[in-house]
C-alpha cells in the first residue's frame, strides 16, 4: 500500500515518495510534503535549468543554485524558467 501526502505543490492528496529524495532536513521536508507527481515535475524543471544554464551538478555552486531553486519550486514563489528559454513544444 502506498503512502499519501497532502502535496504542497499540487494542493491535494496524492501518492507520496517512497523515500526522501534529497539528503538532510530538506530531503525529509520534501518526503513529508511532496507527491511523486510533483517530484517528477521538479525533475523536468531541474533538467531544463541544468541545460539552459549549463550547470554541472558536481560543482558546489551549481548544486547550491539547484537546491535554492528546489526550495523556491516547492516552498516559495516558484522557480522561474530562464528568460532565454524557448519551450520546444510551444
Amino acid at each position: 500500500m502506498s503512502r499519501t501526502v497532502q502535496c504542497i505543490k499540487l494542493g491535494r492528496e496524492a501518492e507520496g515518495l517512497k523515500m526522501p529524495p534529497y539528503p538532510g532536513p530538506l530531503g525529509q521536508r520534501l518526503f513529508e510534503n511532496v507527491s511523486r507527481e510533483a517530484w517528477q515535475m521538479w525533475l523536468q524543471h531541474q533538467t531544463m535549468l541544468i541545460n539552459e544554464y549549463r550547470l554541472t551538478p558536481i560543482e558546489p555552486k551549481d548544486r547550491a543554485f539547484l537546491e535554492q531553486e528546489m526550495e523556491k519550486f516547492f516552498f516559495g514563489e516558484g522557480s522561474e524558467k530562464p528568460k532565454e528559454f524557448v519551450d520546444p513544444d510551444a
